[in-house]
């Protein structure tokens, strides 16, 4: 290709110039094709860009298609049931319950019903009236002297920095509406966050917000902001479903000057958090740690988070519980299926715990161990759905946090650029172009109406399925395609044998 392009490319050249020349024609159409000949000579000679090397110019058209793949598949090529991490029909219904609008959809369901992936709620011929009052759930232990009365669903961490200004304050101003907290992420509480809605304050290995210069905790500033009224929690971010084991990373394009004087770091600067705390190494650590905290804050509900890998250590964890006689008010358990923030694919598709049976095993464990009535646990991680709520309490939650389903509630159209600075609904961007197009008036009443709507159907299920109330809702209420295989079995025996049997003579 690079010598046809040589080539052609001078004989076309000659051939317009000469044309140019002879008829005194406009020159932009030679001048134009020198330009692209002149590009062509310099992709020949460049040796970063193979394609590039041998197809000098139409190899632009490979980077193009390939800068928008995420667009051409949903809305050229993916179904109603496709689409990653989320699927086209979840999306809508966040869109349609953002907007308050119906969310109902004609002609029957699209799932494979039949496929033994299939999940279903076990519907009761006597089926009682929705509540009207949206679900709520008292955290705080024996130990913590300022309990909160909290929602059942709430928005997961999301830092300022990961997500836009204008997206921090819709969230926040949403929150405050429906009365539902917003978890600030690890990157501390800045003035976007101050709207009036209730905070659950995230410290993570980096102690943003409440650091010293070495990067170290800071005692005074971490009491000077937990005590905040709008300060409901205190959440310890140990590890988080994107990327357990691996600290975050604030790209130093998202690192304006006003993010790095939120997080008492050095602006225009790659932070990179540490994969680990460093003010404790270990269980005991750990819970002295939290009763540090819940002492500087005076009395709030203090917990921790992480994605579930070693089994050993949540079990030391809970055995120095015992000893101590230190416990949490809550522990929120993230799925390595969660995450909105960037991480080495390695780690997003291979590392951690599923949700569903790291829910299964927490509460489990706390149980065995005479902790579960202690403190609260929270499921993180994809729990997008009315469905998704009642089957993370089935296997062992009290209440969900949820970051994407937020996100799309705030016009977040899955465009994949979380991590580059160029999401297009300004969202998770600091670009300040991009920003300007999301209008936070519009986008809190939205955030309002999904978080209400989405409770909302959760009623109207337990209701449906014969239960009065979430405390009724356990694993017996879900049904799963497998156990209609089992029961096809039994109505339908294997004849195969008989064939085979058949065969031999």
């Amino acid at each position: 290709m690079r010598d046809k392009f040589l080539l052609w490319g001078a004989i076309i050249l000659v051939v317009a110039w000469s044309v140019a020349f002879l008829i005194r024609a406009d020159w932009w159409i030679p001048v134009l094709l020198t330009i692209v000949y002149a590009i062509g000579i310099y992709n020949i000679t460049q040796s970063k860009h193979a394609i590039l090397r041998n197809f000098p110019v139409l190899g632009y058209f490979r980077y193009f298609f390939e800068s928008i793949s995420p667009e051409m598949q949903q809305y050229f090529i993916e179904r109603e049931t496709d689409g990653k991490p989320f699927p086209r029909n979840q999306r809508s219904a966040v869109y349609r319950r953002a907007k308050n609008l119906s969310d109902t959809v004609p002609f029957g369901t699209q799932l494979e019903v039949n496929h033994r992936k299939y999940e279903g709620i076990k519907h009761s011929i006597y089926a009682k009236s929705p509540m009207e009052e949206l679900p709520r759930v008292w955290v705080g232990g024996e130990q913590c002297s300022q309990p909160y009365h909290a929602s059942l669903f709430n928005i997961s961490a999301m830092s300022f920095g990961a997500l836009s200004d204008r997206a921090q304050i819709s969230l926040n101003r949403g929150a405050k509406k429906g009365n539902f907290y917003h978890n600030t992420g690890e990157g501390g509480i800045s003035p976007h966050h101050m709207e009036g809605g209730d905070l659950c304050w995230q410290i993570g290995t980096g102690y943003f917000g409440c650091r010293d210069e070495e990067g170290k905790f800071n005692p005074e500033l971490f009491k000077k902001y937990s005590t905040l009224p709008n300060v409901k929690m205190i959440e310890i971010k140990l590890s988080q479903g994107a990327k357990p084991g691996h600290g975050g990373v604030l790209p130093a394009v998202k690192n304006t000057p006003e993010i790095a004087k939120i997080r008492h770091v050095t602006p225009g600067m790659t932070i990179i958090s540490p994969p680990s705390h460093t003010s404790f190494s270990d269980a005991a650590g750990l819970l002295r740690f939290v009763q540090q905290l819940r002492e500087l804050s005076g009395g709030k509900p203090v917990g921790f988070k992480l994605c579930i890998g070693d089994t050993k250590e949540f079990e030391d964890i809970c055995v120095q519980m015992n000893v101590l006689k230190i416990y949490p008010d809550f522990i929120t358990i993230d799925g390595a299926e969660g995450g909105t923030g960037a991480a080495p694919p390695e780690f997003s598709d291979g590392v951690g715990m599923p949700l569903e049976p790291a829910l299964i095993f927490v509460n489990r464990t706390l149980n065995n161990y005479n902790l579960r009535s202690k403190l609260r646990v929270i499921a993180s991680g994809k729990v997008l759905t009315s469905l998704d709520i009642l089957r993370a309490i089935a296997m062992g939650a009290d209440m969900c946090n949820n970051a994407r389903g937020f996100m799309f509630s705030l016009g977040c159209i899955q465009a994949l650029r979380c991590n580059n600075n160029n999401c297009p609904t300004g969202v998770a961007t600091q670009d300040k172009m991009l920003i300007k197009g999301l209008d936070v008036t519009d986008k809190a009443e939205r955030v309002y109406h999904f978080h209400k709507n989405t409770l909302h159907t959760c009623n109207e299920l337990i209701a449906a399925a014969g239960r009065s109330s979430y405390e009724e809702v356990d694993a017996t209420m879900f049904m799963r395609g497998d156990e209609f295989d089992h029961l096809a079995d039994l109505y339908f025996p294997d004849i195969l044998g008989n064939v085979k049997q058949k065969a031999k003579y």
